[in-house]
């Protein structure tokens, strides 16, 4: 059987085929590549793999050792509080407005802003037409009584031989009589601008009148507004008033707390307030109010109290805190400030060591911080060694050996 010539060209351009496409697999040295920006599964799992394969340990030279400080972790109460900044104020429903009761020039000042009165204490003068005019009123009554009385003593000598009839004596009585209510009346009257009896007793006694009113602190305080002037017209009521007195035995603390912890406030919670200006020093009080609304801009609520200062220490004005107990203490693993480090991340961490020369890295749940010791809530046991101090020497030095 022969075979035709189309048949074996055919056959032959097969096999020069397919023994090219067998030399290109195997002498070809380069690797498909994926496209740029892509990546397969695989890549991100050894990228995954390999960051968990970094060190997470430290091992400290002999020198190094004496820079880190590593204690048993212990337990310690954490108290349930908020705290929030404010600042102080008067206490604004003990601070009186000492204005004139009267008309009149003011005449002379006592007090200068700033200072401490007692209540009764003079503050300032006025030269008042209304006090003349009563003054007057009392020396024309003392001036009538007189005259009445030494009628009455001669109408009753009269009566007695029979010069005067009984119409004339009961006349004269009822004069006297009159002249005395009279004459209380226009003491009182006095009596009601600040005079007091002795002196009184020495404007019938001199028949001198003296317009000189004294107005007085209604209360003991510290003066906060001096608005007074010699020469000054004064009335009842104008404002702004001479003088403005405040109770300072107890201050106001204004505050403004998150929207979400306003259910945790009530009126009548402790509070312990710290100003900077006295270090150290602790200032109790009460919650007092709890606003009526919630500021629609800043989502936040204001709280005042009062604070109390026997002291006088503090001012209007001075940055404050405020930390309030809102719950039951809790005893919780601790551990010092120091001895938390921030990762980059936002994680907390600590240093752990079992022979107090190689320590490990290991995260935790921070939860309150007080006292300059943070609450662990996770990831710690008490016993258990650890850096309580140069725990950021230890993360620095981890960072180093990976370099």
């Amino acid at each position: 059987m022969q075979i035709s010539k189309k048949t074996i060209l055919a056959g032959v351009a097969f096999v020069v085929i397919v023994s090219a496409g067998l030399y290109l697999a195997r002498y070809s040295g380069q690797q498909p590549k994926p496209a740029q920006g892509t990546e397969g599964a695989g890549g991100s799992q050894a990228r995954a793999q390999g960051e968990d394969a970094l060190p997470k340990t430290v091992e400290l030279n002999e020198t190094q050792v004496k820079s880190v400080k590593v204690e048993p972790v212990g337990e310690r109460t954490f108290v349930v509080q908020r705290e929030a900044v404010g600042s102080i104020d008067f206490n604004q429903d003990m601070t009186v407005q000492v204005f004139s009761p009267y008309q009149g020039k003011i005449v002379g000042l006592f007090a200068k802003l700033g200072d401490e009165v007692a209540k009764g204490r003079n503050l300032y003068t006025i030269d008042s037409p209304d006090l003349g005019q009563a003054e007057s009123s009392l020396i024309a009554a003392a001036g009538v009584l007189e005259f009445t009385t030494k009628t009455l003593a001669r109408a009753k000598k009269l009566y007695e031989t029979e010069g005067i009839s009984q119409k004339d004596l009961e006349q004269a009585i009822s004069d006297q009589q009159s002249a005395e209510g009279a004459l209380k009346a226009a003491r009182n009257a006095v009596r009601v601008f600040g005079k007091t009896e002795a002196e009184v007793d020495q404007i019938v006694l001199k028949r001198k009148i003296d317009p000189v009113m004294v107005v007085p602190s209604p209360i003991t305080g510290r003066i906060t507004a001096r608005n007074a002037a010699p020469g000054l017209l004064v009335q009842p009521g104008a404002v702004p008033a001479p003088y403005s007195v405040a109770d300072i035995s107890t201050m106001w603390m204004l505050a403004y707390v998150i929207e979400s912890d306003s259910p945790l406030f009530h009126v009548g919670q402790e509070v312990k307030v710290k100003v900077m200006a006295y270090p150290g020093r602790e200032f109790e009080g009460k919650v007092s109010i709890i606003g009526a609304a919630v500021d629609p801009t800043t989502h936040r609520l204001l709280i005042r109290s009062e604070i109390r200062d026997p002291k006088h220490e503090l001012r209007p004005g001075m940055f404050a805190t405020f930390v309030i107990r809102t719950g039951d203490s809790v005893r919780s693993t601790a551990v010092p400030a120091g001895g938390v480090v921030r990762e980059g991340d936002g994680t907390m961490t600590v240093w752990v060591t079992t022979d107090q020369r190689t320590f490990a890295k290991r995260s935790v749940k921070v939860g309150m911080q007080q006292d300059g010791f943070d609450q662990i809530i996770d990831g710690l046991q008490p016993g258990e060694l650890a850096a309580t101090e140069g725990a950021l020497f230890l993360s620095n030095a981890l960072i180093n050996a990976t370099k």
